[in-house]
């Protein structure tokens, strides 16, 4: 089997929501599903990073206002039709054979099919597809017909079609998707162009597409639709090729003063499509040289290759200077809208050491919307900057008020939004890229230092305990949003924000910005920060204790254990469940001398059997409703547990590829957990440990993974970095079994 490819054979109406998902093409501004151009059973999506749009929906007798990433015009659609036969539907065709082949190294999605129409004819096609790497703007579709048994014309029929919505997700269909307003279309020369804007954004979209084929088409225009209508004279046993060549520009994309001026000149002067695939293969062919991670094993090997072709086609070096952050589910559907949550925090990380210019650029998208998550800290009470649980355009707070639960059918509060911790995400990345590169900018320092004052003002010092606390905030497990039979929202001393918030601190401190004053107050919450403990393990929350236990074999299997208690009027806030890793995203993020430190200096002395407790309390107690529940897990069991590490890493790398959450993967990938499975690789795997004065080296590769090869890319030095378990070599050094190095580089 190929390493390289992934492919389906036979043509699944069902699932082709999840093969559009993965089959999905892109170049890091813009991306398209791998949705088919002539089927029934399609949700086609093609998604501009950052291009966002805002509409007012009536739900439940309420007003919401929610942002999506808009879904833009369909430049597949191509169909073709026999002499007297209908227009090829793979749906209700008559398939002798249909595959599909996913070229992972050079970014080409591949179709081939044989179909055998009433009139027994049997014609072959093959297409092939791509979103251009080489030139941001282009795409191209290429189809070949073969006629097998019979000579004849085949009709053609070739469209633009802006007239999409965003209904991509079930539960959110409810709400308004009609993003695009204004459509025109008309022909150029040679050319047929659609230009449509988004309705509150006011971004302009144009699409252009260059149609080469043997003989020119007649021209068809509807209202919000364009193409061209070709008779192809096909002979028996021969060939005959019509290609795509389509230029998508927008008014958000960078040199650009009219988008529908620029999409003529892009698709007219685009060379045909073997040039266009040249360039195409040699820009990924670059990409693969700093993103390589080789593993033994086709299958293993294959979805490390899916995970890192679907991160470079969502963050390329396309996307530094677009202004855009992490989408959650890529650009590859349009699940949580788009938007940016905290899923840089398993993405960058792994960035960092192979793009670090790419991972600055994510970064500076969170500073550029500095000023409104200072506004947003203000009008709460509080100083410096309170980034928003869900981001899109401008910053502003996107989390929706209300959601639906499929399972009971009601829409319910909706407080996500008290999920403060994605500003101690932001922060960690600042960190980590300045210890991976040697260098903070200064406005990387600005933003890590205002985040840090968000968190001190957060923190009140409570007369009774003599301890600093954090109220009212949801940790990242994400079920328990309050206390039962609470009237408002919100949880008190989350361990992991209380003890990330110790960490942010002391790291400001380093920078020596703040005044004596304040820092003065930063250094006593890092000496007397509340933490909660109960039965020799850390407590998520105060009164964790107190809540009840739940009876896991009624719920066994059950994922989203929140939707399934709602549905049978019950509350997840009652029970000790978590949907995903909370306090033991500590161990995650920080290592096990750091965590010792900081309850140190608090005044909680650890014993050596603190962490693997409280891993294991916490283990048995939560359901796995998140993707990056797995990548937690498998990481903070790497050294105590390798096999039930590797078990969590396995299901992390199979979760979108057999979509193990259920139907979600249709929907969009999850980006943080794919780029969590690689960085699980290239750090945890490794045991490399970004420091001050260099990079630590500590591998210990679990059994089954056999060998590991790959570079990084540390303050300006390209390593090479080859490991079995036996022995690991890097830049001349050769480590034996159970042995560590540091590789020294100049202090930061």
């Amino acid at each position: 089997m190929n390493p390289w490819v992934l492919a389906y054979e036979g043509y699944d109406p069902a699932s082709e929501g999840l093969r559009e998902a993965l089959c999905t093409l892109g170049n890091g501004r813009w991306a398209t599903r791998g949705a088919t151009p002539d089927g029934l059973a399609r949700s086609p999506g093609t998604y501009r990073a950052g291009c966002y749009d805002r509409l007012a929906s009536e739900v439940a007798g309420r007003t919401v206002v929610n942002e999506d990433l808009v879904n833009l015009p369909d430049w597949l659609p191509l169909s073709f039709a026999t002499p007297g036969s209908d227009w090829f539907r793979p749906e209700n065709a008559d398939l002798l054979d249909y595959r599909q082949e996913l070229d992972l190294r050079h970014g080409v999605l591949l179709r081939t099919l044989r179909w055998h129409d009433d009139e027994g004819r049997v014609t072959r096609v093959r297409q092939r597809r791509l979103v251009s790497m080489a030139d941001p703007a282009l795409a191209a579709l290429e189809t070949t017909f073969i006629a097998e048994n019979w000579s004849g014309t085949l009709r053609v029929r070739n469209r633009l079609d802006g007239r999409v919505t965003n209904r991509g997700v079930a539960r959110y269909r409810d709400l308004r998707g009609d993003h695009l307003t204004c459509h025109s279309t008309g022909t150029e020369n040679e050319l047929t162009w659609l230009t449509t804007t988004t309705r509150s954004s006011r971004i302009t979209v144009a699409l252009a597409a260059r149609t080469d084929a043997a003989v020119p088409g007649s021209v068809s225009e509807e209202p919000g639709r364009v193409g061209t209508d070709h008779l192809l004279d096909l002979v028996e046993g021969e060939p005959a090729t019509l290609t795509k060549i389509v230029a998508l520009v927008t008014s958000r994309d960078p040199a650009v003063h009219d988008p529908l001026s620029a999409a003529l000149r892009r698709a007219r002067q685009a060379p045909g499509f073997g040039e266009l695939l040249a360039a195409h293969e040699a820009a990924w062919e670059r990409l693969w040289e700093r993103a390589r991670l080789d593993v033994d094993g086709w299958e293993l090997a294959q979805i490390v290759h899916l995970h890192v072709f679907h991160l470079l086609q969502t963050l390329s070096p396309h996307t530094v200077d677009l202004d855009v952050g992490v989408p959650a589910r890529g650009l590859h559907g349009e699940a949580y809208r788009g938007h940016v949550f905290w899923d840089e925090l398993f993405v960058l990380p792994w960035l960092n050491l192979r793009f670090p210019e790419v991972s600055l650029g994510l970064l500076r998208y969170r500073w550029r919307r500095l000023p409104e998550a200072r506004a947003a800290a203000r009008a709460a009470g509080f100083d410096g900057a309170m980034f928003p649980w869900q981001s899109g355009s401008d910053g502003r707070e996107e989390t929706q008020t209300f959601h639906l639960n499929p399972a009971s059918g009601r829409w319910l509060p909706d407080v996500s939004h008290l999920q403060r911790h994605v500003g101690l995400a932001i922060a960690y990345n600042v960190w980590q890229h300045h210890l991976a590169t040697g260098s903070m900018a200064p406005w990387c320092a600005e933003l890590l230092t205002e985040i840090a004052r968000f968190f001190a003002s957060l923190a009140v010092l409570a007369p009774a305990s003599g301890r600093y606390e954090i109220h009212g905030v949801m940790g990242p497990d994400e079920y328990h949003t309050a206390y039962p039979g609470a009237g408002t929202p919100g949880l008190d001393n989350n361990a992991y924000t209380n003890i990330m918030t110790v960490w942010l601190l002391s790291r400001a401190l380093e920078l020596g910005v703040a005044d004596p004053t304040e820092a003065a107050r930063w250094e006593d919450i890092t000496r007397r920060m509340r933490v909660d403990f109960h039965d020799g393990v850390i407590s998520q929350f105060t009164g964790y204790a107190d809540l009840a236990e739940l009876d896991w074999s009624r719920y066994k299997g059950v994922r989203r254990l929140d939707r399934a208690l709602e549905a049978d009027g019950d509350d997840v806030n009652r029970y000790q469940a978590s949907k995903q890793a909370d306090t033991l995203m500590v161990f995650y993020l920080l290592t096990e001398q750091e965590i010792q430190a900081i309850l140190a200096r608090l005044g909680y002395p650890a014993d050596p059997g603190l962490i693997p407790r409280t891993i294991s309390y916490y283990l048995d107690r939560t359901s796995h409703g998140s993707t990056l529940s797995a990548v937690v897990h498998a990481w903070v069991l790497a050294r105590s547990d390798r096999a039930r590490s590797w078990q969590f890493f396995a299901e992390a790398l199979i979760s979108d590829v057999y979509d193990v959450q259920g139907g979600t993967t249709a929907e969009g990938i999850h980006l943080g957990a794919m780029a969590g499975t690689l960085d699980m690789l290239q750090r945890c795997y490794l045991g490399l440990e970004l420091r001050p004065d260099g990079l630590r080296l500590d591998p210990l590769l679990p059994e089954r993974l056999g060998s590991l090869s790959l570079p990084v890319l540390f303050r300006g030095r390209r390593l090479a970095i080859e490991a079995d378990h036996e022995q690991t070599r890097v830049d001349g050094v050769t480590l034996s079994r159970g042995s560590s190095t540091t590789i020294a580089q100049p202090a930061v």
